[in-house]
């Protein structure tokens, strides 16, 4: 199995719309609005294109990955950050670890741009493989009532997250 993973482009963005839709729908802790969340990062100032990345098979698109600019603010300290929101892949090729390759080059790509940690809420039996850790550990709270091992971060680089905590603030794009 040949996977290309790649930055995605305008003319991927209708694929990757239906492939979220169709990832998330069994989801039981989803609110099935991924893919209008996609829509809107890609208009606002928090989007990187190069951290809008798709996986390929064969031509045809089935996976995508989006890392988008956070702050850390703590009271008057502000530290920038990104957002892993949503990882997506097609249910038929879901267990086969082409998240795990999505995740591992958008955090190859993210250290080549310069950022140094990754904020996510997801599962915590998933993403501790990949070095995700409770960002209560960080002294890094998300904005919203949710259990702890929830809420993760990673340091891209030794040290990414020192001196860093506080709450994280995301672009209304997250909550609109």
């Amino acid at each position: 199995m040949k996977i290309i993973i790649r930055q995605e482009t305008p003319p991927d963005f209708s694929f990757v719309f239906a492939l979220i839709k169709e990832s998330f729908k069994n989801e039981p802790f989803s609110d099935f609005t991924e893919q209008f969340l996609v829509e809107r990062l890609r208009k606002s100032a928090a989007f990187i294109p190069e951290l809008s990345m798709v996986a390929e098979l064969g031509g045809e698109i089935i996976g995508h990955i989006i890392l988008t600019k956070i702050k850390i603010v703590n009271g008057s300290q502000s530290f920038d950050s990104l957002a892993l929101a949503p990882v997506s892949v097609k249910p038929d090729y879901q267990n086969k670890g082409i998240g795990g390759q999505l995740i591992l080059q958008a955090h190859a790509k993210a250290i080549e741009l310069g950022y140094k940690s990754v904020v996510l809420l997801g599962h915590q039996s998933y993403y501790p493989r990949f070095g995700y850790e409770k960002a209560s550990k960080f002294g890094i709270k998300l904005p919203f009532d949710v259990p702890d091992e929830n809420c993760m971060a990673i340091e891209l680089l030794e040290g990414g997250l020192e001196g860093v905590s506080g709450l994280v603030e995301y672009p209304k794009e997250f909550t609109s």
